[in-house]
């Protein structure tokens, strides 16, 4: 995806320096004398450059094309997952409401402040229509995620449960990825959730961050916790009426799991994101690698939306929870410093290449400078050259 959008730019840019070059040249069959070329040497190098000089011309479209496509393939080393949790705001929920909820006094006391400056994700109407309230989900509106007589208690279960306020504090705790595991008390679950455990435990040793440079305008994250590896899980039962919606929103907006049924983890990372949820019985130890992978590996496409995943509905102020979990960062990481894990190469690191080569994350500004500084070097050289064969002339 992201080779697409720079080529794009490439293609772009050349048709661009194209459509400059033969705007100079149209309707010319000569190359025209440069009066003046103490004065005029600069008009005379570049219309020199594109009529009698093309194939230098074609030497140096080729490597801007190649540095617009590198610098654009390594301008951000920032992992999946923290890019996310800097950059990606979380989708709105729907909530309608029927006329008939403004009568009561004690629901729209509670629904006032969610109204004007709440910190849930959560965008609230009224309906004449609505016979019912109905929570709709942030991508798919067609499917109700709840519905149901809305009162104070409702709301307060709508907006919060155990499990999301678990999820939301091992996000602040920097973890990469909270593996949500949605089971039943029967042996084979039982041994699936300590199958994914060990392997997750697994890939915390053998992976590792892309190199992160301080100097790259382009990397620098956000506020927040440490930057680290680590793949959490949150075991719940899925016949927990408590974290139904919870389960419902984890499941994913087109109902392909139903928890009441089916066994399922999901991939929890940035605001409440959801990368993806399989059924216990599809997700292999490949499956599994893949997406934690993807998840450590750097930041390739910047758009939330061309990227896979859905929202969950949480109740909390980001902007606040992230400044003050990077303002206990230091006191933390002096009591107990983070140890970086020995990076092994093995088999997984043919799952994402770039993201896994070390010698390629931490490409900055500091290389795309070298790029340009070529470029300079190549266009002085190109200029030596022909001023020297017509000062000749």
């Amino acid at each position: 995806m992201r080779g697409h959008v720079a080529r794009a730019k490439a293609d772009s840019s050349l048709s661009w320096f194209r459509s400059q070059s033969a705007g100079e040249i149209r309707g010319k069959t000569e190359p025209e004398p440069c009066d003046g070329f103490l004065e005029d040497s600069a008009q005379c190098f570049c219309f020199m450059f594109v009529e009698t000089w093309p194939m230098l011309r074609s030497c140096l479209l080729l490597y801007l094309t190649t540095a617009l496509l590198h610098a654009e393939t390594c301008a951000c080393t920032i992992p999946v997952f923290r890019y996310a949790l800097d950059r990606w705001e979380a989708d709105k929920f729907h909530l309608v409401l029927p006329a008939s909820a403004s009568s009561d006094s004690t629901l729209t006391d509670a629904l006032r402040p969610l109204r004007a400056n709440g910190t849930a994700n959560l965008d609230i109407t009224t309906s004449k229509e609505a016979a019912t309230a109905v929570l709709n989900s942030s991508r798919d509106s067609e499917r109700p995620v709840w519905s149901g007589t809305l009162d104070k208690a409702s709301l307060a279960a709508l907006l919060d449960s155990p499990g999301r306020t678990k999820i939301i504090e091992q996000i602040l705790a920097g973890d990469s990825a909270i593996w949500v595991i949605a089971a039943g008390e029967t042996p084979a679950d039982k041994a699936e959730v300590e199958r994914i455990g060990k392997r997750l435990k697994f890939l915390e040793q053998v992976a590792s961050l892309p190199i992160q440079d301080p100097n790259d305008p382009d990397s620098q994250l956000g506020p927040g916790p440490a930057l680290k590896l680590k793949f959490a899980t949150l075991i719940l039962n899925r016949n927990d009426p408590g974290e139904k919606l919870l389960l419902s929103m984890l499941a994913g907006p087109k109902g392909t799991i139903d928890p009441a049924t089916t066994s399922f983890a999901a991939a929890v990372f940035g605001k409440g994101r959801v990368l993806g949820a399989w059924p216990l019985n599809d997700l292999d130890d490949a499956s599994l690698e893949d997406a934690c992978m993807f998840l450590v590996g750097r930041c390739g496409c910047r758009i939330k939306n061309e990227n896979p995943g859905w929202d969950l509905l949480l109740n909390v102020d980001w902007v606040k929870a992230l400044n003050e979990a990077g303002q206990s960062k230091p006191a933390a990481m002096s009591a107990a410093p983070v140890a970086v894990p020995e990076t092994v190469v093995t088999k997984i690191q043919k799952v994402q290449p770039d993201e896994m080569n070390p010698s390629s994350a931490g490409v900055g500004s500091s290389q795309r400078n070298l790029w340009l500084a070529g470029a300079a070097s190549l266009l002085a050289v190109a200029a030596f050259v022909l001023l020297r064969g017509r000062a000749k002339h």
